[in-house]
């Protein structure tokens, strides 16, 4: 956030935040911490920063890219942490983001957060205050204890409060970021690290880039010989691909494994892309199928969390798990392990290959073609979900254009996330190449899509695409002029049904005011774009969205397409009786 009540200088020459002034450097012999900070984060490869500065932090901002690189200035900490993780996730190195202290600290922190459940290597820098006011809690400017706020929510904090131990910080969070399990990292930045001078030979003397920071970890042969052994006896096995394995970029690998056995698999839906979701092993449309009849789950970089029922529900009681994660803390969290297999993916899935000549699987030969019997029924059930209805448009009517563009543009990056617009969308839209869906993943929160878009046009260099609902936009919305600043390539498109679920709310009160759940149905949300110098477009049908999108993807220039849904769209939303009006119950306090 951008502070308007900025800190003084008072007559005794002590600034309002409480820290005294550090003497000016000499420009010939010196460099203050906050060159140091831009030196070090070049030395450890990093090309682009995303935040949105203030004081103490506005300079960092200024000589990184004198350091040659780039700053994509946001205007909303949140959002620019959802863009570092989501580079994170699409290339494998830290993306970094930049905040003011306080609440500009505390905005970034929940992408942060949530880099580190999803497992995308992230560092949040913050500048922070003066610790001995901080400490003593003499109400200093911005005064919040940042490094213990943060350390319950991300895979490591970091304080720095010395210009020469920045090298030091840098490398350590990186290091952190990346290596087991990656995750989030927050390294903290105290006004006097920041202000401190060092020389120009020091500040030299002291860069480093720390090696090999994410070593490939080998399970023990033990473990796959185990995992083996139970594979090979397995009449109906199943591959259940995670998100995990879509970031650990051994493509090859997993087709290689899927091939060479014939197991089917079924993508988590971050995975989608890793085969194609329309090959002859794919289970995408089976996940009942799968639950109640496999025998023998492989979990490749998933975790069986809420996503998968934690292993209950219709779970077969009878089947056994493998599982190749990288945290030996994963495994048993929610069912035991029959096979464990810790170490690096790449490692793990190239030792399995190695020992798979040795064992000859005995898979119930009638097991694959249930599977895809069952699919054609199920793309059956989608296919009629995408008939046309009569106007306005329902959620299918709008993806039956987006399935019809996006599947024949397969370069594009999908971010994906709202209500029936993440759940619809991800039953409707086929992918083929790999990390090319982002949505709002484990924890499923709502409000990823543009700082997620942003994140990837700047990973990718390539054409983006935002599915999302009024409500998700309306979390990020402001971002629009980021998108079209920078001139990325970018379509945002929102499906407008004028509520959260839904726009056919009830107020169960007598104030006349609009129900909990209820939007704006007639926003003109593509006039936000317009405003910033991007296009916008309206459209009624799936025709005239089908046009447009296409034209958008085309032209490469930032995009706002407003998809008008009919008020009552979407009331099917989650199952939730509540947001029934004929169900709802008053309730006597």
């Amino acid at each position: 956030m951008e502070n308007t009540n900025k800190p003084t200088a008072d007559s005794k020459g002590t600034q309002a935040c409480g820290c005294t002034p550090a003497p000016a450097p000499n420009a010939e012999l010196d460099v203050t911490g906050m060159h140091i900070l831009a030196k070090s984060l070049k030395e450890n490869g990093v090309e682009v920063i995303f935040g949105l500065v203030g004081i103490p932090v506005t300079e960092v901002a200024y000589i990184c890219q004198l350091e040659g690189i780039r700053f994509i200035g946001f205007r909303f900490e949140q959002q620019a942490g959802m863009a570092a993780a989501a580079y994170g996730y699409l290339t494998k190195k830290p993306g970094v983001l930049l905040t003011v202290s306080s609440l500009g600290f505390m905005n970034g922190l929940t992408a942060t957060a949530n880099a580190t459940v999803n497992c995308y290597p992230m560092i949040q820098i913050s500048g922070s205050s003066d610790r001995v006011s901080v400490d003593l809690e003499q109400g200093t400017y911005e005064g919040l204890d940042q490094l213990n706020i943060a350390k319950p929510v991300v895979k490591a904090a970091y304080r720095v409060n010395r210009a020469q131990d920045i090298p030091t910080g840098v490398a350590r969070a990186v290091r952190a970021a990346l290596s087991g399990r990656p995750g989030g990292v927050y390294l903290d930045m105290t006004v006097p690290a920041l202000g401190g001078i060092v020389s120009k030979a020091d500040a030299a003397r002291l860069q480093f880039k720390p090696v090999d920071p994410a070593p490939v970890m080998y399970p023990s042969p033990e473990s796959v010989k185990r995992a083996m052994e139970l594979l090979a006896s397995a009449k109906k096995p199943v591959f259940i691909l995670g998100k995990g394995a879509a970031y650990s970029q051994n493509d090859e690998k997993i087709k290689e494994l899927v091939q060479k056995t014939g197991i089917p698999y079924y993508p988590m839906s971050m995975a989608k892309g890793l085969l194609p979701d329309n090959h002859p092993l794919s289970a995408i449309s089976c996940r009942s199928m799968i639950m109640e009849e496999a025998d023998v789950v492989v979990l490749v970089g998933a975790r069986l969390n809420w996503l998968l029922s934690r292993g209950h529900g219709k779970w077969n009681k009878e089947n056994k798990y493998i599982q190749l994660d990288i945290d030996p803390q994963e495994i048993d969290c929610n069912v035991p392990i029959a096979a464990p297999v810790i170490g690096d993916l790449g490692a793990s899935l190239q030792m399995i290959l190695e020992a798979l000549p040795q064992y000859k699987l005995q898979m119930d030969p009638s097991w694959v073609p249930s599977l895809q019997a069952h699919t054609v029924e199920a793309n059956k059930w989608i296919a009629q979900k995408l008939t046309p209805s009569p106007e306005p448009m329902t959620h299918w009517d709008a993806l039956r254009a987006v399935k019809q563009v996006l599947e024949k543009h397969t370069e594009v990056t999908l971010i994906n996330e709202g209500a029936n617009t993440l759940d619809d969308c991800r039953d409707a839209v086929d992918m083929f190449v790999p990390r090319h869906r982002i949505d709002c993943a484990t924890w499923a929160i709502m409000g990823m899509g543009a700082g997620s878009a942003i994140g990837a046009a700047i990973a990718t260099g390539g054409p983006v695409v935002t599915v999302q609902g009024d409500s998700a936009f309306g979390f990020s919305g402001m971002e629009v002029s980021t998108m079209a600043l920078y001139k990325l390539p970018i379509t945002v498109c929102v499906f407008t049904n004028g509520g959260i679920y839904n726009h056919i709310g009830v107020n169960l009160g007598k104030d006349g005011d609009p129900a909990p759940t209820t939007l704006d149905l007639n926003a003109r949300y593509e006039k936000m774009m317009e405003a910033f110098g991007g296009k916008g477009y309206y459209v009624t049908t799936p025709e005239e969205f089908a046009q447009a999108l296409e034209a958008s993807i085309e032209s490469k220039v930032p995009t706002l397409i407003n998809v008008q849904l009919a008020g009552d769209a979407g009331k099917e939303s989650g199952h939730i009786g509540y947001l029934n009006p004929a169900t709802l119950i008053p309730v006597t306090v």
